[in-house]
């Protein structure tokens, strides 16, 4: 069957015939109560599209809900019960083409037609400090040019129906970057609302399936990937350039620290000489749970600050390479160095340090930040989100 998938992927005759199925099945009339769903091109069961599906089957359950996998990624799928339907088999054709409702935190790919009368809600995936969509001024992603890269973008963007947003700083940029004119639904982000309710026991039972030490503090280190730091097309690498073994020296005694690399990575870290200090959690299924049993973050560029400052709790900006990144690969949409959320530093001797600092000490975030970022987050956004979608409030 994998073999099948990549046939649909690269060749270009079976995917005319596919598209060809795709839009016949498409003019049959809607399946007005079924939502497909897809986080991350089909490879986690997280960020938005979870949140608001676990609204949905609790306060809807008149509602057919479907989830799109990628099937090298069906074990970030076990565990739940969830309908699912392998992408480009079959049962996700005749899936797709009939359901009234498409939910998705990234792209679908463009060859799949969208349905005139399907309703597609883009929920995206993250509140934007480095710049999107036709915002960048040089691509230097692998397989694309600028051109083209803008293109696909606006293409994919021109089919969105309605498009999540987290607060009013998102969607002045996401109307300018996406070119996109319809509906925006400003209810903050779904995918935050756990970071509000989850309990006592859900930290205890991530913690022992993390295997964290009773008594150890957590150090949450999520990078982003870099544009142009790939093997080749699709496939991004990221070199660690903090110093794990320092770390331990200087902090491994009061700390454990999990790292979560971006899901465009593709890169396995070998951490075998640190066990019982650092734990690679990259394919761990959604970063929620890994956000509420961190004392600390450290990122870099990555929009995980925008949602971990929910929990007002600590971060530190590992930004080595803050030049090139904001000169030459993205930029940012503010003084990123002025108005980021905690210390920007730039070795390992200088997290170390940051990281005492907070011994004993307390912390809150800039009323600036609150005010501009997570005004809107709550705990109930994917209320916010599902009524709008089902019920056009």
């Amino acid at each position: 069957m994998n073999s099948l998938l990549k046939k649909i992927k690269h060749a270009d005759f079976i995917k005319k015939i596919y598209k060809l199925i795709f839009m016949f099945l498409s003019l049959m009339p809607r399946k007005k109560k079924t939502i497909v769903f897809e986080s991350f091109l089909g490879k986690q069961y997280s960020c938005n599209p979870r949140a608001m599906y676990e609204y949905v089957i609790e306060h809807y359950p008149d509602y057919d809900c479907y989830w799109s996998y990628d099937p090298v990624y069906v074990k970030q799928f076990q565990g739940y019960d969830l309908k699912l339907i392998r992408r480009f088999s079959v049962s996700w054709l005749l899936t797709l083409s009939r359901a009234k409702y498409w939910v998705s935190n990234s792209r679908l790919p463009l060859w799949i037609p969208k349905p005139p009368k399907t309703i597609y809600l883009q929920t995206w995936h993250g509140t934007p400090l480095k710049k999107l969509g036709v915002d960048i001024e040089e691509v230097h992603m692998p397989g694309t040019t600028t051109a083209a890269y803008k293109q696909n973008f606006t293409s994919e963007a021109s089919r969105w129906d309605m498009l999540l947003s987290p607060n009013a700083y998102s969607s002045a940029i996401f109307k300018r970057a996406f070119h996109f004119e319809k509906e925006m639904i400003e209810s903050g982000y779904p995918r935050n609302d756990y970071l509000y309710n989850h309990s006592l026991m859900d930290l205890s039972s991530i913690r022992n399936k993390l295997n964290i030490p009773v008594g150890k503090k957590v150090i949450l280190y999520a990078p982003t990937w870099r544009d142009n730091d790939y093997h080749a097309k699709g496939k991004y690498k990221f070199s660690l350039k903090l110093d794990l073994k320092k770390l331990q020296q200087e902090v491994g005694d009061d700390y454990v620290i999990v790292l979560r690399l971006h899901y465009l990575i593709s890169d396995n870290l070998d951490l075998s000489e640190f066990e019982g200090f650092a734990i690679n959690a990259s394919t761990y299924s959604d970063i929620r749970d890994l956000y509420v049993i961190a004392d600390l973050l450290i990122t870099d560029y990555s929009s995980v600050f925008f949602d971990y400052a929910n929990l007002n709790r600590p971060m530190i900006f590992f930004v080595y390479d803050i030049d090139t990144y904001r000169d030459q690969l993205r930029g940012f949409y503010f003084d990123f160095e002025r108005e980021a959320p905690g210390p920007l530093v730039k070795d390992t001797e200088a997290v170390i340090a940051e990281i005492r600092k907070l011994t004993g000490s307390s912390f809150s975030l800039p009323d600036h930040f609150t005010r501009q970022f997570t005004y809107l987050e709550d705990g109930a956004a994917a209320k916010r989100a599902v009524e709008a979608l089902l019920e056009g409030k």
